[in-house]
Parts: structure tokens; C-alpha cells; sequence
């Protein structure tokens, strides 16, 4: 079973939402809120209760604290729960700020159930997973300045990359899902988040966002 938090200010979508997760036998809501803040207090009160969720699905523009703040405060203190952000497409400033606190993927606010659920079983077995569209604006939307300080020549560890891993960092790149990439190479997903995993640990980067920058910077050496 997995325990989730939902934290949304819109009182409608956060009923959306729990009317929709209720119908999933594999989930439990063990709490809501309606601000960053009010997500604290629910950690620390399911803490007491030993019910500590998850996954939290985290909305990004809420009052009091929003979902960047709640996110750095609760992955400081709350490590093992992993946080989902909720966004829409215009708001991949602060996607990126929640990722850089820790935050293990996002979704946009209309993703479907079925995509939804595949997400959250995701996330809460340890993957990160990001909806189609934002990774590549975040990346086009990175300064001159960030991009610069990516080393422009090949990045140590690039060299013990497989022709296969290459490949899968090229979609990565574009901005491709594991379903699309696995589609692309004729892989399982399961097959794509082992070589995602390899390619990080071997470029020493900490999530896909970073991989798809630096591969950027070296595109001609994987085509």
C-alpha cells in the first residue's frame, strides 16, 4: 500500500484528485493540505503516528509557504518521502527549484490516472519520473551563464558509456520518457531506468535534468 499526501490550495482540484486515488486499491490518503505549511504540520503529526506518507503530491504556487519551501523543508527532515510536484507548463522555474531541493519528479495538473498512478508506483519505488514536455523547456530556459558552466568537453566517465547507454542519453536529452525511449531501442522500462541509473552514476550527475544538460554539450559525440 502505498501512503500519500496530497498538498493543493484549489479545495475542487484536491477533491479531484482524492476522489480519483481513492478508486486505486494500492493507495492510501493519509492526509491533505491546502499550503506548504499546513504539509509540515501533517508530517510531523503522521510522524507521531508512524503513518509518515510515501509520496506527497506537492502543488507549486500555493499562500503561507508554497511548494518549493514546503518541499526543502520536509526532504531536509523527511528524506525517505518522496515528493511529486504538481505544476502547469509555465512554471518550470520553480520545477527546477523544487528538483533542486530534492524533489523526485513532477507531473502536470491534467496528466491522466492511468499515467498519474504509473508515477506515483514509480516514485514511491525509489525512480524519479518527469511528464512529458517540461524537461525540455527547462533545459531550453537554462541562462547562458548556467549552461556555460557545464564543461564543453566530454564529461569524465563519458567514455565508459555503452553505445546503448549513449543512445538512451540522447533521448534523454530530447526530452524523451522511459515509455518513449523504451519504445525508440525496443527495451522494457525497466531496462531504460538501469541504464538512466548507470549513466548518472558514471557521469556523477544527481538527476535526468543534469543528464539532458550536459548531453547537450556533447551532442555530436553521441550521433
Amino acid at each position: 500500500m502505498i501512503r500519500l499526501l496530497l498538498v493543493e490550495d484549489q479545495e475542487i482540484v484536491r477533491r479531484g484528485l482524492k476522489l480519483l486515488l481513492d478508486t486505486q486499491s494500492d493507495v492510501e490518503i493519509v492526509g491533505e493540505a491546502e499550503n506548504g505549511q499546513q504539509a509540515i504540520d501533517q508530517m510531523l503529526m503522521l510522524e507521531s503516528k508512524k503513518q509518515l506518507p510515501d509520496v506527497i503530491l506537492m502543488d507549486l504556487k500555493m499562500p503561507i509557504l508554497d511548494g518549493v519551501g514546503a518541499t526543502e523543508a520536509i526532504t531536509s527532515r523527511f528524506p525517505e518521502t518522496k515528493i511529486v510536484v504538481l505544476t502547469t507548463f509555465e512554471d518550470t522555474q520553480l520545477v527546477t527549484q523544487a528538483l533542486k531541493y530534492g524533489a523526485k519528479g513532477y507531473l502536470l495538473k491534467d496528466t491522466p490516472l492511468e499515467e498519474l498512478m504509473n508515477v506515483i508506483r514509480s516514485i514511491a519505488k525509489g525512480y524519479t519520473q518527469f511528464g512529458p514536455g517540461i524537461l525540455e523547456k527547462i533545459i531550453a530556459e537554462q541562462s547562458a551563464s548556467q549552461i556555460q558552466q557545464v564543461p564543453q568537453e566530454l564529461p569524465p566517465g563519458f567514455d565508459q558509456l555503452t553505445s546503448k547507454e549513449k543512445e538512451v542519453l540522447r533521448l534523454v536529452a530530447q526530452g524523451a520518457s522511459n515509455k518513449e525511449i523504451a519504445s525508440t531501442l525496443f527495451l522494457s522500462e525497466g531496462t531504460v531506468r538501469n541504464h538512466i541509473s548507470n549513466i548518472l552514476r558514471r557521469l556523477n550527475l544527481r538527476d535526468r535534468t543534469q543528464a539532458a544538460i550536459v548531453a547537450n554539450t556533447c551532442i555530436s559525440s553521441l550521433e
